[in-house]
């Protein structure tokens, strides 16, 4: 552990205003940024004109993971992820499990961080028969360049490499890291604008979606995505079928969807947890609007964590929590029928061959 201010590193996406201002190209808040000043992150300064990163291979939280944990199902399942995150955040959730690493401030950062270059995260992945690196806890966004180093890294070592994100990205940062990053594992929170302005002070949510959609239609990223339902709050019809609608039209009908039980945390303490009924219609609007894999999160036991394969019926994969038995997987097709289920468990290739890769 260290207990001085990290080394400073300059920021990748920026531009230089007049009067030493900077706006930041990282997320979507698109941060002005006036000389001795933070973006809404916290983690990126104006120095004089320079916007600088505090928190470059600044670990604050550091585990080999199962991959399911992420969770990520139709993803090299079975294997383990050296799970790394840093500090600061661009979204302010009022329900954050992690807000002791995502409201961190820079003066924050001498009391808890581990300094880990990429080369050595790279060295312990492998040192921990880790089939890939994630960068997950906090969003992996706020040490971008951190994240572009490492996984540019791991490419090169035959790792895989995915985001846990909010999906606040640019489409210029996606498309830097793109060639690069394997697995996008998306949080819709919701679907409408009130609701997001509410749990995260985000207004203009709807580019989520957007950089989502690139991710998968561009640099053919694996994709899931999760919604933690909150009582009360994304719990009605609308959101759940407008999250539902949007996977099926603009990600497909074979990508995963994960509805997750919501436990009291941070602010959102006075809720109560998300009934199990409350999470089985949420499946239910998933399977109607044609969702060939809704998963139930947080409810360890239920057997809507398997995998079951829509054309015959057999069970594919077994869960139970995190423990995985791989029963009928044959690459990503069902081995009894052979329907493919939208599964990555092949050795990780480059991505210069990904479908659609030079499109705009």
């Amino acid at each position: 552990m260290t207990n001085v201010q990290p080394p400073l590193h300059e920021a990748m996406l920026y531009d230089k205003l007049p009067g030493a201002r900077v706006q930041c190209h990282v997320c979507q808040w698109r941060c002005r940024i006036n000389p001795g000043k933070l973006g809404v992150c916290r983690m990126r300064r104006n120095d004089d004109g320079i916007l600088h990163v505090l928190n470059y291979a600044e670990v604050s939280s550091m585990n080999v993971d199962p991959i399911e944990k992420k969770p990520l199902f139709h993803f090299y399942p079975g294997t383990s992820a050296l799970s790394l995150g840093s500090w600061g955040c661009n979204f302010h959730c009022v329900h954050c499990q992690n807000w002791e690493i995502a409201c961190c401030t820079p003066w924050e950062l001498g009391r808890g961080s581990q300094r880990l270059p990429p080369e050595m995260s790279i060295q312990l992945a492998k040192r921990q028969n880790c089939g890939g690196i994630t960068w997950t806890y906090n969003e992996p966004t706020m040490w971008f360049e951190y994240t572009l180093d490492s996984a540019k890294l791991a490419r090169q070592s035959g790792l895989y490499t995915g985001y846990v994100t909010n999906g606040y990205m640019t489409p210029e940062a996606l498309d830097a890291i793109g060639p690069y990053l394997d697995a996008f594992r998306v949080d819709v929170k919701g679907f409408s604008d009130a609701f997001y302005s509410e749990l995260a002070k985000i207004s203009k949510w709807r580019g989520i979606l957007e950089v989502s959609q690139r991710a998968k239609q561009k640099w053919g990223m694996h994709m899931e995505v999760v919604t933690n339902v909150i009582p009360t709050m994304n719990d009605d019809d609308e959101q759940l079928q407008g999250i539902a609608n949007w996977i099926r039209d603009s990600l497909g009908e074979l990508t995963p969807w994960h509805v997750t039980r919501f436990y009291p945390q941070y602010n959102l303490t006075h809720l109560p947890a998300t009934p199990i009924p409350t999470l089985e219609h949420a499946l239910d609007i998933g399977k109607k609007a044609g969702l060939r894999f809704v998963y139930l999160g947080n409810v360890p036991g239920h057997d809507a964590e398997n995998t079951v394969c829509y054309s015959c019926g057999k069970t594919i994969v077994e869960r139970v929590g995190y423990r995985v038995r791989i029963m009928g997987l044959d690459g990503y097709r069902c081995r009894s029928c052979g329907v493919d289920l939208n599964f990555r468990s092949e050795t990780v290739s480059s991505k210069s061959q990904a479908p659609n890769s030079n499109n705009d």
